[in-house]
């Protein structure tokens, strides 16, 4: 049990550096090209291979981490994000418009492979450090304190990079975050064992389409989840507070950043608030549907708050701090049910494919976040995000009603 405590915060740790450099990239990139003069839509562009990559990475990387085992896929993770950045930090700005988007949008490809690759190893190393007598009782904690830990870390990262863009710029910024990294993935390389996560048996590459209706309802649901989230979040919400507001970068970093990290914590003791509500029972495809029918709710009002001509700030941060609580818990409810349903040797082919609907949700919810604030504001995307959650909702009512987990402690 103690190496398996020894190797998960190594695991953890590795995560917790590149989510950090990962919120304060996008953080950096979102808030330099908003003032030089790029459009919503432009920026919007500026995350588009960001995620479709993140697609392609959850496609294979599942496969390569089962064939190859966790640690190359998590250390590759690593490696992409240190070039990233040191592309990025060598954007010149006298390049045309059409070059620097493409070029950007090359560096975001790279940071997209890194942060799926990262986090897919990451959690699907989760199950399999587990010991098979803890497994239970330890597996919806112990991915709830990864995932929740992750997100205030991203939140931290929001913050450091409007903090870091105002005190020191952009390129410096960026190598910065390049070096530290660096020092990280040398300290892993070091101490993680080499064998974790390697399938017992030769996985073909078909193994990548997940056979588990299970599976695939909630990837579904997942899709539709996070397109929920980024469809208000990613660039309408951010351009909103800085453009129509008047914020300035700091405050924006720092109001995003505090939303992430009250989003981590929540999302880090979602098993105590759910247990309370379940009679300490792991929550089920039950659960995931009604508290995506919940938060469907949310965006509506608050878009309903704006009609009726609320304060805008009010509002804002009151409706988007009920939206974090409950899209904490949707977010570490899913987060739970994936490793559930899926088989301690398959664990990583599941979880990528898993995330690769993520990343598709994420994907049409950047590129609408900067379509539709550009042709209907801030409240065009709320009503796309309602209609979204409801979506994902939907999908969640044809989920098992109890987890794996549950069913298998019934029968031992």
């Amino acid at each position: 049990m103690n190496s398996a405590i020894r190797n998960y915060s190594l695991v953890t740790s590795a995560y917790w550096c590149q989510t950090l450099s990962d919120g304060a990239l996008r953080m950096l990139v979102l808030l330099h090209f908003n003032r030089i003069g790029y459009s919503p839509l432009q920026i919007a562009f500026l995350f588009l291979f960001y995620e479709f990559f993140g697609i392609v990475t959850n496609f294979v990387g599942g496969w390569l981490a089962a064939r190859l085992g966790l640690k190359v896929t998590l250390f590759a993770g690593l490696c992409f994000q240190i070039v990233a950045l040191s592309t990025l930090a060598l954007l010149n700005p006298v390049w045309s418009v059409a070059f620097s988007v493409t070029y950007v949008m090359i560096a975001q490809a790279l940071s997209g492979i890194a942060k799926d690759l990262t986090k897919m190893s990451s959690k699907s190393a989760v199950k399999t450090l587990l010991p098979e007598q803890s497994k239970e009782r330890m597996l919806y904690r112990w991915v709830a304190v990864l995932t929740g830990s992750k997100n205030a870390l991203k939140g931290a990262g929001f913050f450091l990079g409007g903090a870091l863009l105002a005190w020191i710029g952009f390129a410096p910024a960026l190598w910065l975050m390049a070096g530290a990294l660096l020092l990280v993935l040398l300290t892993c390389v070091v101490a993680l064992p080499r064998e974790i996560g390697h399938a017992k048996t030769k996985v073909a590459f078909l193994g990548v389409f997940s056979r588990s209706s299970a599976v695939n309802l909630l990837s579904a649901a997942r899709f539709f989840l996070f397109g929920a989230r980024d469809v208000w979040f990613v660039v309408a919400l951010p351009v909103f507070l800085y453009n129509e507001l008047g914020w300035n970068f700091t405050q924006v970093g720092g109001f995003l950043a505090l939303w992430v990290i009250g989003y981590g914590f929540v999302q880090a003791m979602a098993p105590t608030l759910t247990g309370r509500l379940n009679r300490n029972r792991p929550p089920s495809g039950t659960a995931a549907a009604g508290w995506t029918f919940l938060l469907s709710t949310i965006p509506a009002v608050i878009a309903f708050g704006f009609l009726r001509g609320l304060d805008p700030t009010h509002t804002i941060v009151i409706g988007l701090a009920v939206f974090g609580v409950v899209f904490a818990i949707n977010s570490a409810v899913h987060s739970f049910l994936i490793l559930s349903y899926s088989d301690g040797d398959k664990v990583a082919l599941n979880v990528g494919f898993y995330y690769m609907a993520n990343a598709g949700g994420r994907l049409a919810g950047t590129v609408l976040s900067g379509w539709l604030f550009q042709i209907a504001g801030l409240t065009g995307c709320l009503w796309a995000s309602a209609a979204m959650a409801f979506i994902a909702a939907a999908i969640s009512l044809l989920l098992p009603r109890r987890s794996t987990v549950s069913l298998v402690a019934q029968q031992a």
